[in-house]
């Protein structure tokens, strides 16, 4: 099974394999792999004739058989592009083209949201014959990573406060945040940097509000500061989701508690361990301090009830800022 960055390489290339079987749950990956082939593998004047995209839900796996052996008209390949695959019935059928495809045809399969059985005959033989790649959502601690990487193959920086402010703010979402950071690069030249200002001033991300600032006030113990943010959280629950919130929470204090484990807590230690920037290291390692494991565990165990709360269960009726406000004072407390 190959790689995102092995298969974009060989792409890059100019040479083309004549099945790309793409799976899996990051549909960015998928669809940077489906658009670069559709925009590149044939020249404009060649795509009208050897260049088709069809949907799942609106055909067959014989369809696609019978789609994908034509042969180019003068063109050196034909392309076969099928979307929204994982509504196709019958997808095992699709082995017969797999063990004997045509080598003029480029065919492009996206299987989103799922994967395919790997017990079956289809999964084995698209393993010889295809490429095959599965597209698994990144954790949140590996998406700095891959943000410091989108932005370096364009000649920008980013400051780990602006990466925090964005993960902070919209998850792991891969296609979002490619998104907002295309918006962010338009009028910046080569070698800028993005700051956590261009943050707030072109996406709308506050500075001030956030949770990594509730962080830091729950490690301070500030309460003042707290109940500033959790009553900013709770005017605006669209653009403060308290599931996001809660889950932020659970990855900052679960990571207090690995801490804990530790036998070096320095600085290098800690980044290495937690898997996180330098620059953030010894505000975990000052949480860390603040709460001993005896809490961590309870702050945990809050956390999972909280979040159960936040989805209706045993909670009729309170909104998601006065659950955030009993949370914020359980944990201080």
């Amino acid at each position: 099974m190959m790689t995102f960055d092995e298969i974009m390489k060989e792409l890059k290339s100019g040479k083309y394999r004549p099945i790309y079987f793409l799976m899996g749950d990051e549909t960015y990956f998928i669809d940077k792999i489906t658009n670069f082939i559709a925009q590149n593998a044939l020249p404009p004047e060649q795509r009208a004739f050897n260049q088709i995209v069809m949907y799942g839900k609106d055909i067959s796996v014989a369809q696609i058989d019978d789609t994908a052996r034509r042969f180019p008209m003068m063109a050196d390949r034909f392309v076969v592009i099928v979307k929204e695959a994982q509504n196709l019935r019958n997808i095992e059928n699709l082995v017969y083209y797999v063990q004997k495809p045509l080598k003029s045809t480029v065919l492009v399969v996206n299987y989103k949201y799922k994967t395919i059985d790997k017990r079956k005959k289809l999964y084995k033989e698209l393993n010889k014959n295809a490429v095959l790649f599965e597209a698994k959502k990144l954790y949140e601690n590996q998406v700095p990573t891959w943000i410091n990487k989108y932005l370096s193959e364009k000649k920008i920086s980013i400051d780990p406060v602006a990466t925090r402010l964005l993960i902070d703010h919209l998850g792991t979402d891969l296609e979002k945040i490619a998104n907002e950071i295309d918006k962010l690069i338009i009028s910046k030249e080569k070698g800028a940097k993005i700051t956590s200002d261009d943050i707030e001033e072109n996406i709308g991300i506050s500075k001030e509000y956030n949770t990594f600032e509730l962080q830091n006030a729950l490690t301070d113990k500030d309460i003042v500061k707290a109940n500033r943010i959790i009553k900013h959280f709770g005017a605006n629950p669209k653009n403060y989701p308290l599931i996001m919130t809660i889950n932020s929470l659970y990855y900052f204090f679960s990571k207090l508690l690995l801490i804990h484990s530790l036998k070096v807590k320095d600085k290098q230690s800690v980044a290495s361990t937690l898997k996180v920037h330098p620059f953030f290291a010894q505000s975990y390692i000052k949480a860390a301090q603040a709460y001993n494991v005896e809490k961590l565990l309870y702050i945990i165990s809050l956390l999972r009830e909280y979040d159960l709360k936040s989805k209706g269960v045993d909670n009729a009726s309170m909104p998601e800022g006065e659950l955030l406000k009993e949370l914020t004072f359980k944990i201080l407390h």
